[in-house]
């Protein structure tokens, strides 16, 4: 059985290796906000998360979709879905508390624990396929009904009465009927344990004669030796049925936690959703586009980890850049341009994990891969300068480069004097776009923003952070064209008053 809620089909691998860019794509998009609000107090549904987040480059369109009407499903049904990742949470942990039989070299203990966990799990496939029948009208996704589909046709009662019958026959209350042929030192080769006709004579047969022959050899109290060489043919006998238990309840025991693991993504979601809501913020679910169709658009975009931290309400953005390989973000000191480059980041990230986006409206392409190339701190250690230290963290970057991949700079090259830093960031952005790279670039490089402006490009789009005349940041991004100063002096007024 596979529950088939992250993917058609196949199973979701919450431990597959992590990007290689993990670490830097948390630090720059500010992941750990969105992470925590998903997961609370629950480190579970934290590292599902987080594999969900940061693979999402991996998937398709169609993948996309399959999330999206799943979290839909989610958003109307909340109830029925954290009631079945709480349920399988508990049969998880109620499997570790009993599950020392089960593991140990002695087919009788291995055989009894495996028969007490599938015991347990019966009970809790029983809930399973209850939670189907009352709820499975209510699921409109193709993830949910078909997995409530396969619950009411594999937990059949039929079915579920056999499991039942067939462990209370494994338990050998009755005793051990085995059958065994002679080796050639006429020890006792090929036991094979065999079901009892349950049609025992009665003392009357006996009398008469008319019992089936039989031999009977009765162990001594005291006969320990003999003990354990009884006890010794028994597990021989049953070592095939107890291996068979065990890879059983192994098997029920993937399902729960695949079923759990996948669940947990929803119930992330789910989280965040409410505290987005609570807020009054809007959230949409985006319109994906196959990679290289150039679509980015999308109306009221915010910060989404900003938005959980801050008290006040959030700024959002509109823009319009479909059809464009580069957008180039300039303006005002404390004017919003970071802030604004990390959302789109986050709802990249989010959109290709199956998940809503913080903004009324948000389409976009899917992107091959996501890379980031933020400007640092010094390095503490002094190994290198921040200019050496970047253009390393490029290198790497550009080893992993490939067609329809976005690439989010946020003012780099910097630490060089605006001559230099301007040649490197044009030469690096031209060979990028040569390569098929979608960038988006915020910098204060006024020579290296102007030069791509004055060429006119069609696929290219200018945004600056907008400053009313008295200095006063909007946190909106407008068109226009680049300018000379990024208005260092408000921030210095700011800080320091008016010079007298």
């Amino acid at each position: 059985m596979k529950a088939l809620l992250m993917y058609g089909d196949r199973d979701f691998e919450l431990l597959a290796p992590a990007p290689w860019n993990a670490q830097a794509l948390t630090q720059d998009l500010a992941l750990d906000d969105l992470l925590h609000a998903m997961a609370g107090d629950d480190e579970f549904l934290g590292d599902v998360a987080r594999k969900a987040l940061l693979s999402g480059p991996r998937n398709d369109v169609a993948t996309v979709l399959h999330r999206q009407e799943i979290l839909k499903d989610a958003l109307r049904n909340p109830e029925v879905v954290r009631g079945l990742y709480s349920l399988m949470g508990d049969v998880i942990k109620g499997a570790k508390r009993h599950s020392w039989g089960i593991t140990s070299r002695y087919p009788s203990s291995m055989l009894y624990g495996a028969s007490d966990l599938l015991q347990m799990f019966l009970t809790t496939l029983r809930k399973l396929r209850g939670v189907a029948q009352e709820h499975a009208a209510r699921f409109q996704s193709q993830g949910f009904k078909t997995l409530f589909a396969m619950l009411e046709r594999e937990l059949s009662d039929d079915f579920l009465a056999q499991i039942e019958e067939h462990l209370a026959t494994s338990r050998f209350r009755k005793g051990l009927l085995l059958s065994a042929e002679l080796g050639a030192s006429g020890e006792a080769i090929h036991l094979v344990p065999r079901k009892d006709s349950g049609k025992n004579p009665g003392w009357f047969q006996k009398l008469l004669g008319n019992a089936p022959p039989a031999y009977t050899y009765r162990l001594h109290e005291r006969d320990e030796a003999g003990a354990r060489i009884l006890g010794k043919i028994r597990d021989r006998g049953i070592s095939r049925v107890s291996v068979a238990l065990a890879q059983s309840a192994g098997h029920v025991l993937d399902f729960f936690t695949m079923l759990r693991t996948e669940l947990a993504f929803y119930v992330g979601c789910l989280n965040l959703h409410a505290l987005l809501v609570s807020k009054g913020l809007p959230v949409c679910f985006p319109a994906p586009s196959d990679p290289g169709t150039r679509a980015l658009h999308f109306r009221g975009l915010f910060d989404v980890g900003l938005a959980l931290r801050l008290k006040d309400a959030v700024v959002g953005n509109s823009v319009d850049a479909d059809g464009k390989n580069l957008v180039i973000v300039t303006g005002a000191n404390q004017g919003g341009k970071s802030t604004f480059l990390r959302s789109i980041g986050q709802a990249q990230s989010m959109m290709q994990s199956g998940m809503f986006v913080g903004a009324e409206s948000f389409s976009a392409e899917l992107a091959a891969d996501l890379f980031t190339h933020y400007k640092r701190e010094e390095d503490p250690t002094m190994k290198s300068g921040k200019f050496d230290e970047e253009v390393a963290r490029l290198s790497e970057i550009v080893d992993h480069v490939s067609p329809h991949v976005m690439l989010l700079f946020n003012e780099s090259f910097a630490a060089t004097n605006e001559r230099e830093g301007s040649e490197i960031a044009r030469q690096i952005v031209n060979a990028l776009l040569e390569k098929g790279v979608k960038i988006l670039y915020v910098t204060h490089l006024y020579e290296f923003a102007r030069g791509f402006f004055d060429r006119e490009l069609q696929d290219a789009l200018f945004l600056r952070a907008e400053r009313k005349p008295d200095g006063t940041r909007t946190f909106k991004l407008v068109v226009g064209e680049p300018l000379e100063t990024s208005y260092g002096a408000d921030v210095y007024r700011q800080v320091f008053g008016e010079a007298k």
